[in-house]
């Protein structure tokens, strides 16, 4: 699952981007940056349906991020003139296996069996899902009302999209590929409450280089396992195919991303997390149109409350830890790559 997750994070190495008044941006740019995240990461999800059509799917996110880790880790190596420690590379390892390969990995499986539409607005539960996990973790924080709404709210949607069975016309989402999705999305929640307090480097730019090269590298493992190795033919691409995989390592991976450190400099914590409301829209709108995936009354019904759910959790305060209340102070926020962009 690369989307980018925006999250609070107390660690000391975290990137503060708290708003700034004194920071100024060219209004046209960025609205050009919040189109690129709202459309070019909407889009990942029916690049990697295309990219599924020729390529093995884990295959899909292992090209697309170990090649993404190739060309930006040695430039920003250079450029940032940074050394990796052996705490940083297993951090990233970490990462990389928990957000690329079980997250993205899991939305390449699962786009096989689950419309492009349906896997986005699944994947839009990460946030629920990391709030959930932050609160049942050791010393967690405990949501406030309104993310407890939220959560009841998003998982009830969950259950509205897999049954019951003949709602609105239409047959059951496929259940494993919801499976598969949400093991995906739980795992990058994971991951995502991980790299706050794992030790990841100073740059998040770097430590999304070494997240791609790390877990670009396990997928492929995992694909030599599973016989996905063996499975690719690359006489038999197709056209599109390469189209998309391409679409993915420099659109999804490097001008989305670039977009949204951009807009997370300039612009307020909760516009940014409009991303996660927005995406799921334009995915099921860009499968309708160009794979004539069908948006039936489930999915309208589904797609409302959980996407409400999401706007809940997003929107909503976040509570201090009662010990860190003596020294409190504006969180700062750390991007994560999100499971599909």
């Amino acid at each position: 699952m690369s989307a980018y997750e925006l999250k609070p994070s107390g660690s000391p190495k975290a990137i503060s981007t708290t708003h700034d008044p004194h920071a100024s941006s060219n209004p046209t740019v960025l609205l050009a940056a919040f189109a690129a995240v709202y459309l070019i990461w909407g889009s990942t999800f029916l690049a990697i349906r295309i990219g599924d059509e020729s390529f093995p799917p884990l295959l899909v996110a292992g090209i697309r991020h170990l090649t993404f880790g190739l060309i930006a880790f040695p430039i920003l190596l250079w450029k940032t003139k940074a050394r990796p420690t052996w705490a940083e590379w297993r951090a990233t390892t970490i990462t990389g296996f928990l957000l690329l390969a079980m997250g993205n990995g899991g939305v390449c499986l699962a786009e096989e069996r689950v419309p492009t539409g349906i896997a986005a607005l699944l994947v839009a539960t990460v946030s629920l899902w990391m709030v959930l996990i932050d609160w049942l973790r050791p010393n967690g924080v405990r949501p406030v009302p309104r993310v407890l709404v939220g959560l009841v709210l998003g998982f009830g949607g969950l259950a509205l999209l897999v049954g019951p069975k003949e709602l609105g016309g239409s047959g059951r989402i496929d259940l494993i590929g919801v499976a598969i999705l949400g093991v995906g999305s739980f795992a990058w929640a994971c991951g995502s409450i991980y790299a706050k307090h794992g030790g990841m480097p100073n740059s998040p730019l770097l430590g999304s280089a070494m997240q791609s090269l790390t877990g670009g590298l396990i997928l492929w493992i995992i694909g030599g396992f599973t016989g996905e190795i063996g499975d690719l033919h690359l006489a038999t691409v197709s056209t599109r195919s390469w189209i998309a995989i391409t679409y993915l390592v420099f659109f999804g991976s490097m001008i989305g991303f670039s977009s949204y450190l951009h807009i997370l400099k300039h612009s307020t914590a909760t516009r940014v997390a409009t991303y996660a409301f927005v995406n799921p829209i334009v995915a099921l709108f860009l499968g309708w149109l160009f794979l004539h995936e069908a948006i039936t009354l489930r999915t309208i019904l589904a797609s409302a409350v959980i996407l409400a759910a999401v706007l809940l959790v997003i929107t909503a305060p976040h509570r201090t830890p009662a010990k860190a209340a003596v020294a409190s102070r504006p969180e700062p926020i750390e991007a994560t790559e999100d499971p599909a962009f």
